[in-house]
């Protein structure tokens, strides 16, 4: 019989009698006596009065009694509950039936909160805690006395306060798991990997092309398409994965779909549970739908990627199987996940655009130096740093002068990125100029310095010049706060040549000079930046006797000996640009006047 169509009480059963006779003695009644009625009185005054919930229940966890507030908490009259468990009144309720049992059994009395709705009161989950004892008689059990308090809004009050302290748990976590570096596919990863750590089955991270990242894919008409840079999923949802879209592939989103609308609305679409025609219109194509239902997803929340303004890219995530439905509390997380983690990923993607545009101005520039005099045999190489630095501004050059003179040139210009990379090119063309002038090595940096100054470059920029003349059998050393060359003998002997040392290019304060020195056919000059020997936490001195230790030899070809010493020298991803320049004589070299 339905709870609604409840007419008259059931029939007593005999344990409703006895436990009324054993509550009557526990008071200290007697039948018949006058005393009765005053003593039944009293705890019926109390029972009724009282805003805590009181029942008793028989040893079958089946209502004895209920007093009117815990009849007024249930919606239901007190009759209505006589003879029937707890889940036939209430069949929403988490009653913790199990803490009710134990106390049946053992007789320790225990606390317990629960929670649910009932037929009273205002929609949505309550709480109520509740204490529990047994009820004894003479050694029996006779029921068990629940006494409950609601404590909805202080519970409501706690979960919002453990949802705030989650939110922010979950952003430190993204300010210090998300943007470890520069790297755009890495960023995603790590934003992908913390979506489904903390609030999905799955996850994809999708971006716009950027030009030099990922190319600029052909978008189809009446679609959004959209670059996949991240895939991520639980353990064990291997088979849910591999249905989507792989890292590196574009994916397409039907218009009027979940991913453009969120686009378009810079804000959350949330699907739970939607039926299949629903679903069809909000995945990225309508015969994908089969696909997506035969691995059990049930709800999705696309996230938009917002930074400075602009929508730069999409978080994807999905629940599957037997897993709850996205709470509103879910997606409020998730938003102001997506909100800090697209600034990691904006960051990235211009990194990588800018560094994609110094990477090819840098080669374009050092492609090869200028080809010397015939006499004088060169080998170069430029290695770029790792992807979480930027592209700085090294370079090396050689310029054929009059009288069968080569001025080589290595020089490293201050910071990182475009613009290092095109004040490298001024420094690089100013150099040029001056060297035509029959100047000596420091009067070039001497005329660059003041030329650069007065042309606003802003940067500075440390350089090493070598002017070969072979007419005089002489090699002249001028240095621009740059590190020493080195001199490679047979055998394995080598030596860092001592070169008086200037200000850096581009501050203004000249004072350069130049040492010369016999030149020797059977040596091998090595000219390079900084990149190739400083390392974090070693002194540069040690640095340099490490150089010097190499293990080079002069009658190696120089090509060879070029990937020799960077091999050597780097054992993992360079901290900075490396640019190398070795050069020497060749013997039959003819005397030029």
């Amino acid at each position: 019989m339905a709870l609604d169509e409840y007419t008259d009480p059931p029939m007593m059963v005999p344990e409703v009698d006895a436990v009324t006779g054993a509550v009557a003695r526990l008071v200290g009644t007697h039948a018949g006596d006058v005393r009765d009625v005053g003593a039944y009185a009293v705890l019926q005054g109390l029972l009724d009065g009282t805003p805590a919930a009181v029942g008793v229940m028989s040893p079958t966890m089946r209502y004895l009694y209920v007093n009117p507030a815990l009849a007024r908490m249930n919606g239901l009259p007190a009759e209505v509950h006589l003879g029937r468990t707890i889940g036939e009144v209430l069949p929403d309720l988490d009653a913790k039936e199990d803490v009710l049992r134990a106390v049946l059994r053992d007789g320790v009395p225990r606390e317990a909160t629960s929670s649910g709705t009932t037929h009273a009161g205002p929609p949505g989950r309550r709480w109520w805690h509740g204490a529990y004892h047994r009820l004894e008689h003479e050694g029996e059990v006779v029921g068990l006395a629940a006494v409950l308090l609601e404590v909805s809004e202080s519970r409501r009050t706690q979960l919002e306060l453990d949802a705030a302290r989650r939110r922010l748990a979950v952003l430190d976590a993204a300010a210090t798991r998300v943007g470890t570096t520069l790297d755009l596919v890495e960023t995603c990863e790590e934003l992908a990997e913390l979506f489904v750590a903390e609030l999905s089955d799955v996850a994809t991270v999708d971006v716009f092309a950027v030009e030099g990242a990922n190319g600029a894919p052909h978008q189809p008409l009446d679609m959004v398409r959209m670059w996949r840079a991240a895939l991520s999923h639980r353990p064990g949802m291997s088979e849910q994965a591999a249905i989507l879209r792989q890292p590196g592939e574009n994916v397409d989103y039907q218009q009027g779909s979940m991913v453009p609308r969120a686009l378009s609305e810079r804000s959350p679409v949330v699907v739970n549970r939607a039926a299949d025609e629903e679903m069809a219109r909000q995945v990225s194509s309508p015969d994908r739908l089969a696909v997506f239902r035969s691995v059990g997803l049930h709800s999705v929340v696309a996230l938009p990627l917002v930074a400075r303004g602009s929508a730069i890219g999409m978080v994807t995530m999905s629940r599957h199987g037997a897993a709850d439905e996205f709470s509103p509390e879910d997606v409020i997380l998730a938003r102001d996940l997506a909100r800090r983690g697209a600034i990691s990923v904006d960051n990235a993607r211009r990194y990588a655009h800018e560094h994609d545009i110094a990477l090819a101005l840098q080669h374009a520039l050092l492609a090869a130096p200028d080809a010397p005099h015939p006499d004088i045999e060169l080998a170069s190489r430029y290695r770029p740093a790792g992807s979480s630095v930027e592209v700085g501004g090294d370079w090396y050059d050689a310029v054929a002068l009059s009288g069968g003179r080569t001025l080589l040139a290595v020089g490293d210009v201050m910071g990182h990125g475009v613009q290092a990379a095109v004040e490298m090119s001024q420094f690089r063309a100013l150099l040029r100029v001056q060297a035509r002038s029959d100047l000596e090595p420091h009067e070039i940096l001497a005329a660059v310095d003041r030329t650069s100054t007065k042309a606003g470059i802003e940067r500075v920029a440390s350089c090493l010049l070598v002017l070969v003349d072979p007419a005089t059998d002489t090699v002249t050393f001028a240095s621009a706060g740059h590190l020493p060359p080195l001199l490679v003998g047979p055998g394995d002997a080598a030596e860092l040549v001592d070169v008086p040392v200037g200000p850096p290019l581009g501050t203004g304060f000249g004072g350069y000079g130049s040492v010369r020195r016999r030149s020797d056919p059977d040596r091998v000059l090595v000219m390079y930046t900084d990149g190739l020997v400083e390392r974090r936490g070693e002194d540069i001195g040690e640095s340099l006797q490490r150089l010097t230790r190499v293990g080079l030899t002069a009658e190696t070809p120089l090509v060879r000996l070029v990937d020799t010493v960077i091999a050597r020298m780097i054992t993992d991803k360079p901290e900075d640009d490396i640019a190398v320049l070795a050069a020497r004589r060749r013997p039959s070299a003819p005397d030029r006047t």
